[in-house]
């Protein structure tokens, strides 16, 4: 095993909590793969995923709310992805903070921008909870559920399973650009 298998299997489930809370998407999906070859429980590997998710957003969130005065603060607000999220921000406050995680390149700098917004650090901590409840939900489940369609369809082939964790990235990738094109309509 190479690569980001090779580290969960070496550093467990810690792999994939810190992996979540760094990467997100993707490793959420390959922690839903883990589970499903039995690597580890589904419920611990939700719990980790979700503990990663929402220990990277509060921490940003606090980020942005005691430091927006220092420089590198203030340069990431001034970036168009910065200024595209304060945009959504605006006009929908609790929608976005309940999906600025399915916003394609707006996940890190979001939680910054609501913390220096003023925004209530209780309404976002509850926002946050219940936003990533449902996102880790949601791809640690698209990972378990690819993984038995995808391995039942390789079993044929047992070499392809070194590429297994490759062909999800596409599909994440495809899913959340239609995620983020429709959370935009909104």
């Amino acid at each position: 095993m190479s690569g980001f298998e090779g580290w969960i299997a070496h550093y467990g489930l810690i792999a994939i909590l810190v992996g979540s809370a760094l990467e997100g998407e993707t490793v959420a999906m390959i922690g839903g793969m883990s589970a499903h070859r039995g690597l580890f429980a589904l419920p611990a590997v939700w719990a980790a995923v979700l503990a990663g998710t929402l220990i990277a957003d509060q921490g940003l969130f606090y980020v942005g709310r005691t430091l927006k005065d220092r420089p590198w603060v203030l340069k990431m607000r001034a970036t168009g992805r910065f200024q595209k999220a304060q945009s959504l921000f605006e006009r929908h406050p609790r929608k976005f903070v309940m999906l600025f995680r399915f916003f394609y390149g707006l996940r890190t700098v979001s939680p910054v921008l609501i913390g220096t917004s003023g925004f209530p650090p209780l309404r976002f901590a509850m926002l946050n909870l219940v936003a990533a409840i449902l996102w880790s939900l949601l791809f640690v489940g698209l990972g378990y559920v690819f993984g038995l369609g995808i391995e039942r369809l390789f079993d044929r082939m047992p070499a392809f399973h070194i590429w297994l964790p490759y062909l999800l990235i596409p599909i994440a990738v495809g899913l959340l650009w239609k995620l983020s094109a429709r959370a935009r309509r909104v």
